[in-house]
Protein backbone atom coordinates (compact mmCIF):
# COMPACT_ATOMS: atom_id res chain seq x y z
CA UNK A 1 0.00 0.00 0.00
CA UNK A 2 1.06 3.56 -0.78
CA UNK A 3 0.42 6.99 0.83
CA UNK A 4 -0.44 9.64 -1.34
CA UNK A 5 -1.12 13.38 -0.35
CA UNK A 6 -2.86 14.87 -3.29
CA UNK A 7 -4.26 13.10 -5.98
CA UNK A 8 -3.52 14.17 -9.68
CA UNK A 9 -6.36 15.51 -11.56
CA UNK A 10 -8.09 12.28 -13.28
CA UNK A 11 -10.23 12.01 -16.15
CA UNK A 12 -12.45 9.17 -17.28
CA UNK A 13 -13.55 8.80 -20.64
CA UNK A 14 -15.81 6.36 -22.03
CA UNK A 15 -18.44 5.09 -24.37
CA UNK A 16 -20.63 3.24 -22.54
CA UNK A 17 -23.90 1.21 -23.99
CA UNK A 18 -27.22 0.63 -22.53
CA UNK A 19 -26.28 -2.72 -20.78
CA UNK A 20 -22.50 -0.70 -19.61
CA UNK A 21 -20.84 -2.75 -22.29
CA UNK A 22 -18.12 -0.74 -23.30
CA UNK A 23 -15.95 -3.41 -25.87
CA UNK A 24 -15.92 -6.79 -27.16
CA UNK A 25 -13.14 -9.18 -28.45
CA UNK A 26 -10.31 -6.34 -27.60
CA UNK A 27 -12.48 -3.52 -29.76
CA UNK A 28 -15.04 -0.85 -29.57
CA UNK A 29 -18.51 -2.12 -29.55
CA UNK A 30 -19.27 0.63 -32.66
CA UNK A 31 -17.16 2.64 -34.47
CA UNK A 32 -18.91 6.32 -34.23
CA UNK A 33 -16.99 8.86 -36.02
CA UNK A 34 -18.02 12.02 -34.45
CA UNK A 35 -17.51 10.27 -30.93
CA UNK A 36 -13.81 9.66 -32.85
CA UNK A 37 -13.48 12.82 -33.09
CA UNK A 38 -14.76 14.09 -29.82
CA UNK A 39 -12.26 11.66 -27.72
CA UNK A 40 -9.65 13.23 -30.24
CA UNK A 41 -10.52 17.16 -29.42
CA UNK A 42 -10.81 15.97 -25.59
CA UNK A 43 -7.66 13.85 -24.72
CA UNK A 44 -5.18 15.99 -27.66
CA UNK A 45 -2.40 17.53 -25.78
CA UNK A 46 -2.91 15.62 -22.30
CA UNK A 47 -1.51 12.20 -21.12
CA UNK A 48 -3.87 9.30 -21.79
CA UNK A 49 -3.36 6.16 -19.55
CA UNK A 50 -4.57 2.42 -20.35
CA UNK A 51 -3.89 -1.11 -19.93
CA UNK A 52 -1.61 -3.17 -22.07
CA UNK A 53 -4.75 -4.60 -24.06
CA UNK A 54 -6.22 -1.13 -24.92
CA UNK A 55 -2.85 -0.16 -26.17
CA UNK A 56 -2.30 -3.33 -28.37
CA UNK A 57 -5.99 -2.71 -29.51
CA UNK A 58 -5.20 0.39 -30.98
CA UNK A 59 -5.03 0.82 -34.88
CA UNK A 60 -2.22 3.76 -34.72
CA UNK A 61 -0.25 3.10 -31.86
CA UNK A 62 0.88 5.90 -29.75
CA UNK A 63 -1.95 8.57 -29.92
CA UNK A 64 -0.89 11.36 -31.92
CA UNK A 65 -0.48 14.72 -29.97
CA UNK A 66 -0.60 12.57 -26.54
CA UNK A 67 1.01 11.21 -24.12
CA UNK A 68 0.49 7.58 -23.81
CA UNK A 69 1.05 5.97 -20.58
CA UNK A 70 0.28 1.88 -20.54
CA UNK A 71 -0.48 0.64 -17.13
CA UNK A 72 0.61 -3.13 -17.04
CA UNK A 73 1.67 -5.44 -14.87
CA UNK A 74 4.19 -6.92 -16.95
CA UNK A 75 7.54 -5.68 -16.60
CA UNK A 76 8.93 -6.94 -19.94
CA UNK A 77 6.89 -4.66 -21.54
CA UNK A 78 8.47 -2.39 -23.82
CA UNK A 79 7.34 -0.28 -26.61
CA UNK A 80 8.87 2.94 -28.22
CA UNK A 81 7.25 6.10 -27.83
CA UNK A 82 5.11 4.74 -25.02
CA UNK A 83 5.45 5.46 -20.81
CA UNK A 84 5.11 2.42 -18.77
CA UNK A 85 4.06 2.13 -15.29
CA UNK A 86 3.42 -0.88 -13.11
CA UNK A 87 1.10 0.86 -10.05
CA UNK A 88 -1.36 2.92 -10.20
CA UNK A 89 1.03 4.99 -7.75
CA UNK A 90 3.72 5.52 -11.17
CA UNK A 91 0.51 6.83 -12.78
CA UNK A 92 -0.03 9.24 -10.14
CA UNK A 93 3.94 10.04 -10.13
CA UNK A 94 4.07 10.12 -14.35
CA UNK A 95 1.03 12.93 -14.49
CA UNK A 96 1.25 14.42 -10.63
CA UNK A 97 1.56 18.26 -12.78
CA UNK A 98 -0.56 17.79 -15.61
CA UNK A 99 -3.58 20.20 -16.31
CA UNK A 100 -5.97 16.78 -17.01
CA UNK A 101 -4.76 13.22 -17.59
CA UNK A 102 -7.61 10.66 -18.96
CA UNK A 103 -7.89 7.32 -18.57
CA UNK A 104 -9.12 5.46 -21.73
CA UNK A 105 -9.72 1.74 -20.38
CA UNK A 106 -9.89 -1.03 -20.59
CA UNK A 107 -11.90 -2.15 -17.87
CA UNK A 108 -9.83 -3.39 -15.00
CA UNK A 109 -7.97 0.06 -15.45
CA UNK A 110 -11.82 2.09 -15.08
CA UNK A 111 -12.15 -0.27 -12.22
CA UNK A 112 -9.25 0.87 -10.62
CA UNK A 113 -9.24 4.21 -11.17
CA UNK A 114 -13.08 5.30 -10.69
CA UNK A 115 -12.94 6.35 -7.04
CA UNK A 116 -10.15 8.52 -8.18
CA UNK A 117 -11.48 10.75 -10.83
CA UNK A 118 -12.60 13.75 -10.65
CA UNK A 119 -14.49 13.94 -13.86
CA UNK A 120 -16.19 11.32 -16.54
CA UNK A 121 -17.15 12.37 -19.95
CA UNK A 122 -19.12 9.19 -21.31
CA UNK A 123 -20.98 8.97 -24.42
CA UNK A 124 -24.06 7.18 -23.47
CA UNK A 125 -25.30 4.73 -26.41
CA UNK A 126 -28.75 3.65 -26.81
CA UNK A 127 -28.11 0.82 -27.58
CA UNK A 128 -27.59 -2.96 -25.92
CA UNK A 129 -24.94 -5.11 -27.11
CA UNK A 130 -23.44 -8.54 -26.84
CA UNK A 131 -20.30 -7.79 -25.08
CA UNK A 132 -17.58 -9.20 -22.84
CA UNK A 133 -15.94 -5.85 -21.09
CA UNK A 134 -18.22 -4.01 -19.31
CA UNK A 135 -17.59 -0.44 -17.09
CA UNK A 136 -18.04 -0.72 -13.83
CA UNK A 137 -20.95 0.65 -11.74
CA UNK A 138 -21.17 4.78 -11.25
CA UNK A 139 -22.17 5.66 -8.02
CA UNK A 140 -24.00 8.95 -9.45
CA UNK A 141 -24.76 10.05 -5.87
CA UNK A 142 -21.06 11.04 -5.78
CA UNK A 143 -20.89 13.40 -8.98
CA UNK A 144 -23.12 16.04 -10.51
CA UNK A 145 -24.08 16.27 -14.28
CA UNK A 146 -22.19 19.47 -15.51
CA UNK A 147 -23.83 18.62 -19.38
CA UNK A 148 -25.52 17.00 -21.74
CA UNK A 149 -25.57 16.88 -25.48
CA UNK A 150 -28.44 16.71 -27.68
CA UNK A 151 -28.93 13.00 -28.86
CA UNK A 152 -27.24 12.34 -32.48
CA UNK A 153 -27.73 9.58 -34.61
CA UNK A 154 -24.90 7.68 -36.18
CA UNK A 155 -26.27 6.10 -39.42
CA UNK A 156 -23.18 3.70 -40.60
CA UNK A 157 -23.03 2.76 -36.68
CA UNK A 158 -26.90 2.68 -36.18
CA UNK A 159 -26.70 3.67 -33.04
CA UNK A 160 -28.27 6.81 -31.27
CA UNK A 161 -26.07 8.40 -28.62
CA UNK A 162 -24.93 11.70 -26.56
CA UNK A 163 -21.81 13.31 -24.63
CA UNK A 164 -22.50 13.57 -21.24
CA UNK A 165 -20.29 15.05 -18.58
CA UNK A 166 -19.47 14.56 -14.87
CA UNK A 167 -17.76 16.54 -12.19
CA UNK A 168 -17.49 14.62 -8.93
CA UNK A 169 -19.36 16.44 -5.74
CA UNK A 170 -17.05 19.10 -3.71
CA UNK A 171 -17.71 17.04 -0.27
CA UNK A 172 -16.06 14.01 -2.17
CA UNK A 173 -12.85 15.57 -3.64
CA UNK A 174 -10.94 16.14 -0.25
CA UNK A 175 -7.29 15.62 -0.33
CA UNK A 176 -6.57 13.64 3.19
CA UNK A 177 -4.32 10.99 2.51
CA UNK A 178 -5.34 8.16 0.15
CA UNK A 179 -4.47 4.58 0.76
CA UNK A 180 -3.67 3.17 -2.64
CA UNK A 181 -2.99 -0.62 -3.74
CA UNK A 182 -0.69 -1.57 -5.60
CA UNK A 183 -1.94 -2.58 -9.13
CA UNK A 184 -2.02 -5.88 -9.71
Amino acid sequence: MVSIDKLPNLSIIVAIAENNAIGKNNDLLCHISDDLKHFKSITSGHPVVMGRNTWNSLPRRPLPKRRNIVLTHDASFFENDVEVAHSIQQVFDLVSSEEESFIMGGAAIYKQFLPFASKLYITWIDKCFDADVFFPEIDFSLYSKISESERFYDEKSDVAFRYAEYMKNPSVNSNNKLNVLKYS
